[in-house]
């Protein structure tokens, strides 16, 4: 499946393997794509399912930045998975990913059987916080529009979150950061202002309505997003957490085998265990 179009706007849906439904949503400036080492092995236990999120990579660019909104975006993926006969699924995601992934689970807990959350956040409590974010992000995507694609990447790298990549190999860091020069500024700038935290529901309060297993996995170098993980791994039921050493904001980057080995254990769990 491909170019599959929810409420008019264009999803890109690939899937490989068969099996259990395994989908996986990137973070923010990635692609559906950047999940291909993983995805490959995951193929081999799991029927995969890699999507572009709105804004990335080949999906549609929305009109109005609502129609990325972490909401709407939660309400697709549900209907996407209903109409490839793959709910319940197990749930992947990464950082707006995660984001995505943990909004899917608690307004649509049946489409959910497995839920991994890596580098969370349940979004930013107060009002006040949410508006400054919001004119943060602004801030950021008319930049973006103004200076174009090549200088926001340089800004967005330089981002004391992701100081730990430093260590990826010199291949590795050439792959990622032509992912990211390869998105189009009006999609990610549709993004900034329609998924960012500042825009989406703060779920801290809704946390106890996930019903699905969940793992939790956080980077040790990375302070913020390893306090976030502990947080919402706290308020879900039974949730594990995974503090991964060595690395920062991405451990499916920074410390791919641990992060892999981790996943595929919890994924391939007997739940009668």
């Amino acid at each position: 499946m491909s170019g599959t179009i929810v409420d008019e706007l264009c999803w890109e849906v690939r899937t490989s393997g068969s099996g259990v439904p395994l989908l996986l949503l990137h973070g923010f400036m990635g692609r559906g794509s950047g999940w291909s080492a993983h995805a490959t092995v995951f193929a081999r236990h799991f029927r995969v399912i890699v999507v572009d999120l709105p804004g990335h990579g080949r999906s549609g660019i929305p009109g109005d930045p609502a129609r990325a909104s972490i909401e709407r975006s939660a309400d697709d993926l549900a209907a996407i998975l209903r109409r490839s006969d793959a709910s319940p699924a197990c749930v992947l995601g990464y950082s707006l990913g995660a984001r995505l992934a943990l909004r899917l689970a608690i307004a649509h807990p049946s489409v959910v059987s497995r839920l991994v959350l890596e580098s969370p956040s349940a979004g930013i409590a107060t009002e006040v916080d949410r508006r400054a974010r919001r004119a943060a992000d602004e801030g950021r995507a008319a930049r973006l529009e103004r200076d174009g694609i090549g200088a926001f990447v340089d800004e967005w790298e330089r981002e004391p979150v992701f100081a730990s990549q430093a260590t990826l190999s010199a291949a590795r860091a050439r792959r990622l950061r032509a992912e990211r020069l390869r998105n189009r500024p009006a999609g990610v700038a549709a993004s900034l202002r329609g998924a960012g935290q500042g825009s989406m529901e703060p779920l801290h309060e809704r946390l106890a309505e996930v019903h699905a297993s969940t793992l939790v996995i956080a980077g040790a170098l990375d302070p913020t997003g390893q306090a976030r993980a502990v947080s919402v791994a706290a308020g879900i039921p039974g949730a594990r957490l995974e503090i991964v050493a060595g690395a920062g904001h991405a451990p499916h980057l920074e410390t791919p085998t641990t992060f892999r080995s981790l996943t595929l254990d919890f994924l391939k769990e007997d739940p009668a265990a």
